[in-house]
């Protein structure tokens, strides 16, 4: 499990066949699980301030691996001993979105992301969701996408600073969400509203 805070920016060294090498300040074990831009990898090597992780085929294909260059987002699995700061992550990504439209006031960022209409249900107001590893709080939602507020230090301090139009993010939708939707779905087949979920909930 993760949080969804960002431990750091680590490098991209290379990336050969199935093996990413970061170089970090971060030193793992071998065996460690850690999230690389949201997804759960597992550390194979390491050493000489650098580590390596694994991708299997599958996680190459549900991921955004153009992004897999430069810098990426870091975030080793929490100890039970951690404070829970921002929220209950698994490190499995959902889906891949595509940024549509950043907006900018005086104060912060609005980004407009769009993902295939089958996973907006597990996407809530005001609800918790991860892009690329990072925490954050959805403001409004439409029928296949969603906006998030991004203030300045979150701009500063993660990847969020160099997203364009076009560029594909990977999500993970809330846990909690998604068990909630396949537990009351009828008959399994998803046809169900929250207005459905609230009304299950209140006659408990």
């Amino acid at each position: 499990m993760f949080t969804g805070l960002i431990r750091e920016l680590a490098i991209v060294k290379n990336m050969q066949n199935d093996f990413l090498t970061l170089k970090a300040d971060y030193v793992p074990s071998i065996g460690d699980s850690i999230a690389v831009n949201g997804a759960c990898l597992t550390v194979v090597r390491f050493g000489d301030g650098e580590f390596t992780v694994e991708l299997s085929n599958e996680s190459k294909s549900l991921l955004a691996v153009e992004n897999l260059k430069d810098k990426v987002h870091i975030e080793p699995a929490m100890k039970l001993s951690d404070r829970l700061e921002g929220h209950i992550v698994q490190g499995h990504v959902d889906v891949i979105g595509k940024i549509l439209k950043i907006d900018k006031d005086a104060k912060s960022y609005d980004f407009f992301i769009q993902v295939p209409k089958k996973f907006i249900k597990f996407i809530i107001p005001k609800g918790s969701i991860t892009i690329d590893g990072v925490s954050l709080t959805v403001n409004s939602v439409k029928k296949d996408s969603f906006r998030l507020t991004i203030i300045p230090h979150t701009m500063k301090n993660t990847l969020f600073k160099s997203y364009k139009i076009g560029t594909r993010v990977n999500i993970e939708t809330d846990m909690f969400a998604r068990y909630l939707y396949h537990m009351f779905a009828k008959d399994g087949d998803g046809d169900i509203s929250w207005d459905d979920v609230d009304s299950i909930m209140a006659r408990y």
